[in-house]
């Protein structure tokens, strides 16, 4: 049977050493020279959008410093989905509480991956563990806004800031994923996928992977690809929350970001888009709805909470236009 990373090329195709890596060129050069001493590393918080590498940088760094045996060091657990105080304090306390370090590995490494998304409670706990076992361990925290992490985390940490990334890097590493895999594309279909993905370069190869399997990676098939799974679905969204039915138009939002994986700011976008073109509606009222809310998740706010406001806000500017 085959393996996740022979099926799926965003694994298959993750970058294995800071060589390899696309764009994050300041990241790069910080952690080259961080490593070259790796003893006296201290904990590390990489923040930035989703899809940037924070969570391959992780990797690469528990690879390099700990070389062959990096899996039987290192604990890598999602935040978001493991974020309960039990988790902090069961799974890592028990993970450093052990030091049997052999030769050559200077300590263990944890990776909190979406650490913002831990409770306030489990990182307070998470700091009194950074704290208990800095001699044995060392922790590495990717989170999308570094403002929800508490500041006593932050102050422990070396921060790296990662960014969305360049066209021409984004462009270039999937038509190297194309070669790769023999697969026939069109240069101007790659650039349609960057410009739907803008810098997220997980989502660009899990959409180049999507195009792929319908034979060659054309315009139309990028365009076919995230039609179906991303715009229609926004559109349907729209007109349910501007219909009342608050529910649905919720169902439909979890869909987008949890099954397609759609960025919160994409959603945000693509919504706009959608309810700028009707012309029913007050777009004066509408353009102050949306930049209130690309304010509240450019500071960090949960954007599962956020967008289902804002759906909430659509209904009920659709009722009061209708009264």
């Amino acid at each position: 049977m085959a393996t996740e990373a022979e099926l799926m090329w965003v694994e298959k195709y993750r970058p294995r050493s800071l060589e390899d890596l696309a764009d994050q060129e300041e990241v790069r050069a910080r952690l080259e020279a961080m490593l070259k001493r790796p003893q006296e590393m201290p904990h590390l918080l990489f923040a930035g959008p989703p899809g940037t590498g924070k969570t391959t940088v992780a990797l690469i760094v528990a690879r390099t410093i700990l070389g062959d045996s990096w899996k039987d060091y290192t604990l890598e657990l999602n935040a978001s989905d493991e974020r309960g105080i039990d988790v902090v304090r069961e799974r890592v306390k028990s993970f450093t509480r052990y030091v049997d370090l052999r030769e050559g590995i200077p300590f263990k490494i944890v990776i909190l991956d979406e650490a913002d998304e831990m409770t306030s409670d489990a990182q307070t706990a998470l700091r009194r563990i950074m704290e208990e076992s800095s001699k044995v361990a060392r922790f590495i925290l990717t989170a999308n806004y570094s403002s929800n992490i508490i500041e006593p985390i932050q102050s422990r940490c070396a921060v790296f800031r990662f960014v969305r990334m360049g066209e021409k890097d984004v462009v270039a590493f999937l038509e190297r994923i194309c070669k790769a895999e023999g697969c026939q594309y069109d240069e101007d279909a790659l650039h349609l996928i960057y410009e739907y993905t803008q810098g997220d370069m997980r989502q660009a190869i899990n959409q180049l992977q999507t195009a792929a399997a319908m034979g060659k990676v054309t315009l139309e098939s990028v365009r076919q690809v995230f039609g179906i799974g991303r715009r229609s679905a926004v559109k349907d969204m729209v007109q349910l929350a501007l219909g009342g039915d608050f529910a649905s138009a919720r169902k439909k939002l979890l869909e987008l970001m949890r099954i397609y994986g759609m960025p919160e700011q994409d959603l945000l976008k693509f919504t706009f888009e959608e309810v700028m073109s009707l012309k029913d509606l007050d777009h004066a009222e509408a353009a102050k709805l949306f930049a209130e809310y690309d304010y509240r998740l450019g500071q960090g706010s949960n954007p599962e909470i956020q967008l289902s406001a804002l759906l909430a806000e659509l209904s009920a500017l659709r009722k009061a236009r209708s009264t």
